[in-house]
């Protein structure tokens, strides 16, 4: 495999393994919940790395630290402007929040590394909405997965918190890491404020299991019907992979084991079997239609399962920039 052929977090990858043990183990500590699982996967899935790549990606990185970084700067403001001058003003945004906020909220990352009944049943008895606040912290599985663990009468009013969540203040954000210290540790000033909105309830939806899932919807669907259909609109399903444009499909391929797919294709439409079938290599494909027809029923909960699986690939990848959503369709297409 080629240097050039390698995405960012491959690079990365390499260069983890480049610099031994214990500088891995440095970095990795002062890496989130997410990036050490996306890394740490990556590392363990790439395969013949030779001593050229290696040293191919460290002079990468050498020339790239010389020429981006200086001493006794703004770290606040170098960061600002590298995303923004990367993503752009809007999709910087909300991410610049999370980093700038990120070192600062000790109590609340520490949670992040919890398990999700444990977080549950610490923040059950809190007011709703610093529950709400606390969930859209969270990466979308996670919240989640506490979400499930929470009890079913708190799910839909969670949702509708934290789909109309336009943002807490630095003192209620302050206030809320104090509540976590008083459980766990640390606490400092906050920074940022912006959390929630319907893209953060519509992300945790698309991880939960499918019945509770709908289960949500329909309560909030009962109690504002608008908003549950402002959160349908932005909810990413499995059908959608169908709006992908062929090249990002593909990518999306790439990233996923055959048996993901093959047990993922049996809740999918014909239509949707159909784009995926024409973006695989025919050989591979007529093996992909032969192992459906053949294989035995599989229950809903696993095809769901592996379905999500392969949606939270797709995110990965979208929130890397390596795909789009709706590329065939725009936005708002929807299979």
């Amino acid at each position: 495999m080629a240097t050039k052929e390698l995405n960012k977090t491959e690079r990365a990858a390499v260069l983890m393994l480049a610099i031994g043990m214990d500088r891995a183990a440095m970095i990795f500590k002062n890496m989130n919940r997410r990036e050490v699982q996306v890394l740490g996967t990556t590392m363990a899935n790439i395969t013949e790395i030779t001593p050229e790549m290696m040293d191919q990606v460290l002079e990468e990185v050498i020339l790239d630290v010389k020429s981006r970084t200086s001493l006794g700067m703004d770290t606040d403001s170098y960061i600002r402007t590298v995303l923004i001058s990367a993503l752009g003003p809007d999709k910087a945004g909300s991410i610049l929040d999370r980093i700038l906020q990120g070192g600062s909220t000790k109590g609340i990352e520490q949670l992040k590394w919890m398990d999700a009944r444990s977080i549950a049943d610490m923040i059950r008895m809190e007011h709703p909405q610093i529950v709400a606040t606390i969930l859209s912290l969270m990466e979308g599985d996670q919240a989640a997965e506490i979400l499930t663990n929470l009890p079913e009468n708190m799910r839909s009013d969670l949702i509708m918190r934290i789909a109309t969540m336009k943002g807490v203040h630095p003192s209620a954000l302050r206030e809320l890491d104090e509540i976590m210290e008083r459980q766990l540790t640390g606490s400092e000033n906050v920074k940022s404020t912006t959390l929630g909105g319907v893209d953060a309830a519509a992300n945790i939806l698309n991880f939960m299991e499918g019945a509770l899932s709908d289960t949500v919807m329909g309560e909030i669907s009962d109690l504002r019907a608008e908003l549950a259909q402002e959160i349908l609109d932005k909810m990413f399903v499995f059908e959608d992979l169908g709006a992908m444009s062929g090249m990002d499909l593909q990518t999306v391929l790439r990233e996923v084991s055959t048996a993901q797919l093959l047990l993922a294709l049996r809740g999918a439409s014909d239509d949707l079997k159909e784009k995926i079938f024409t973006n695989m290599s025919r050989r591979a494909a007529e093996i992909l239609r032969d192992d459906l027809e053949a294989s035995p029923p599989a229950r809903l909960s696993d095809v769901e399962g592996a379905q999500k699986e392969i949606l939270s690939t797709v995110k990965k990848l979208v929130d890397a920039g390596d795909v789009q959503l709706g590329g065939e369709g725009g936005k708002d297409a929807y299979v």
